[in-house]
């Protein structure tokens, strides 16, 4: 199921949700009827969560169906909320640490920013159990903002290259389609929240984007 959404005003959905197949985390202050269409939509259990005093889980969290990468400003009480729906936690201590804006995952593979050491690396494949490479999407390193993968297929910024969706389609063994979000914005991952399930769109997105995002994520029949 598809929802046109924005939170009190603010059409950049992703920004402060994140999903898996069965967990949406979501930022605190929706409304119970927002809150529904989100749940309704992605058929998820909904979780409240400010990560410290932010409510840009979209940017700072990112989640598969094994695990959770967090910044490092989460405090212990957010990271044992995770802990309890059965994910692993690994919390990124890098300099590049805005987990959901440097990390696009689904449950086949991990693209990171090319920046991410190491170290962190081997932590986050086995935390998310997949296999990562690093790289860029349209010559970005904030891979996570510019695309939405979910274990169907995957939307990526008009401007990524053929080598590029080479790799993607390598990584998340999806198709992969160009797009856009919120009346031609490029960042994907900013306005649209999906799994194999649904999807909540940011409201300023036209009717052409829709089918696409629709084609791209694998709901057309």
């Amino acid at each position: 199921m598809f929802q046109l959404l924005d939170f009190n005003e603010d059409p950049n959905v992703g920004v402060h949700c994140r999903t898996n197949e069965s967990i949406a985390f979501l930022k605190k202050q929706l409304s119970k009827k927002i809150k529904k269409k989100i749940s309704q939509a992605l058929e998820v259990k909904i979780i409240e969560l400010n990560i410290s005093d932010a409510n840009i889980i979209g940017s700072l969290l990112v989640i598969n169906s094994n695990g959770a990468v967090i910044t490092d400003f989460a405090d212990k009480e957010t990271i044992q909320i995770i802990e309890k729906l059965g994910l692993k936690v690994f919390v990124i201590k890098d300099v590049i640490n805005a987990a959901g804006n440097d990390i696009l995952v689904n449950d086949k593979g991990a693209l990171i920013h090319p920046d991410i050491k190491k170290r962190s690396m081997e932590k986050i494949s086995d935390i998310f159990n997949v296999p990562v490479q690093k790289g860029t999407i349209a010559g970005l390193k904030t891979v996570g903002m510019a695309a939405v993968a979910t274990n169907k297929g995957l939307l990526c910024h008009p401007k990524t290259t053929d080598s590029e969706k080479k790799q993607l389609e390598e990584v998340f063994q999806v198709p992969v389609m160009i797009g856009t979000v919120n009346h031609g914005f490029p960042l994907i991952g900013s306005g649209l929240v999906a799994n194999t399930k649904g999807a909540i769109i940011g409201n300023l997105t036209t009717g052409i984007e829709m089918g696409r995002i629709e084609e791209a994520l694998g709901f057309l029949e």
